[in-house]
């Protein structure tokens, strides 16, 4: 099994900023693809931003220049950068890593934009 924590979520103005983390552990062996995906009430989970394995990266067009995502020095560690917050911001953030084929996920963070 792999086990994703998410830390970083919380409420922030309009134009504010915060920093996402994800720490991966449990058996990994392999570095693998991690990223974002995000849930609104009413909404499609959708992705907000992958690493590939080669740290290559992808961005929704939503979050382009605003969000920056990032692996951390031990390669299960995965960032997320994300300036000039908007309300349609609001959501449930997942982090995710793909192991041998199957996609783990993290139990999600609040990330609530309001004024």
């Amino acid at each position: 099994q792999v086990q994703l924590v998410e830390s970083g979520g919380g409420l922030v103005q309009p134009g504010g900023s915060l920093r996402l983390s994800c720490v991966a552990s449990g058996s990994i062996f392999s570095v693998g693809p991690m990223g974002w995906y995000r849930q609104a009430p009413g909404k499609q989970r959708e992705l907000v931003a992958d690493l590939s394995s080669h740290d290559s990266t992808d961005y929704a067009d939503s979050v382009k220049g605003r969000f920056t995502i990032w692996r951390g020095n031990n390669k299960n560690t995965v960032y997320l950068q994300m300036n000039s917050l908007k309300a349609e911001d609001t959501a449930v953030y997942y982090c995710y890593r793909d192991q041998l084929g199957r996609r783990y996920w993290g139990q999600g963070t609040q990330v609530t934009v309001s004024s």
